[in-house]
């Protein structure tokens, strides 16, 4: 009889374990009733992307069908501790250049993360503040160059993740902005990259770094929080198709990651040039 029992015990353990180790590492449960998020569009001196309106848009739908708060501004004086903690995820949307008027509001951005928050960059948010180490590691690097928009494809190196469950393996863009990046971090997880086989080659440009491809979509851990980027959508018309939202949308799931709230006793900047903790 005991055996019988300790037989029966055992291979409901095994059960158990196969049950778990079967679920997606990628699994993860939102409660998007639960979720506020801030898109912050501003813009410094230099180009500004034609694309930011409907940008704003999308996530607005996206907030609407899912069921999340969205909230959308350009104006960095929302950069405070009071204001940013209430966010799961800010999304800088097509942001360029220097997107701050003080140093505070910089190292409120930083006691976010460093609190547990979250962040989304989109395509251009690659080249915002550029002078600003902390952020340029924060995102995973800064802009580089591109070519004049034009067609390439996107290999999928992760098709598990949220952002790239629902598209193809070689998800071809018509027409996009091919980005080059520079002082990229070396811990990046690296979901996704762009081959620049079809796209043209310009004299004096050094493209065989990563051989025939550049990472385009990516995650890491920083300083606390979680940061998600993905240098695809130029196109404004782009962000009324479904595949470009659901990318948005995953890259949201995956930033917010394990939900929690902000945890503001683990914020210690004071200035923009503080170094990152390391322990």
């Amino acid at each position: 009889m005991k055996r019988t029992v300790f037989a029966s015990f055992t291979f409901l353990l095994l059960a158990l374990s196969l049950v778990f180790l079967s679920i997606p590492a990628h699994a993860q449960k939102i409660k998007w009733n639960k979720v506020k998020i801030l898109v912050y569009t501003k813009n410094g001196k230099g180009y500004v992307h034609d694309n930011i309106a409907n940008s704003v848009e999308a996530i607005q739908a996206l907030g609407k069908q899912y069921g999340f708060t969205v909230d959308a501004s350009d104006d960095p004086s929302k950069f405070t501790d009071e204001n940013l903690k209430q966010y799961d995820a800010l999304i800088f949307s097509n942001t360029n250049n220097d997107v701050f008027d003080t140093d505070a509001q910089r190292v409120a951005l930083m006691r976010y993360i460093q609190a547990g928050g979250n962040f989304v960059g989109l395509h251009s948010a690659c080249g915002t503040e550029r002078s600003w180490t902390w952020f340029k590691n924060m995102l995973g690097g800064t802009f580089f160059w591109h070519e004049p928009g034009q067609s390439f494809s996107v290999k999928m190196l992760d098709s598990k993740n949220p952002s790239l469950a629902h598209l193809p393996k070689k998800w071809d863009r018509e027409k996009d902005e091919f980005y080059f990046l520079k002082e990229m971090s070396v811990n990046l997880n690296v979901l996704a990259v762009n081959d620049h086989t079809t796209i043209q080659k310009p004299a004096g440009k050094a493209l065989d770094t990563f051989g025939t491809i550049f990472p385009s979509v990516w995650w890491h851990e920083y300083d606390g929080g979680r940061a998600f980027y993905t240098s695809i959508g130029h196109e404004k018309d782009d962000y009324l198709k479904d595949d470009l939202r659901k990318h948005i949308l995953g890259g949201i799931e995956w930033a917010i990651g394990p939900q929690k709230p902000r945890n503001y006793s683990k914020a210690y900047a004071k200035t923009p040039s503080d170094e990152v903790k390391t322990n």
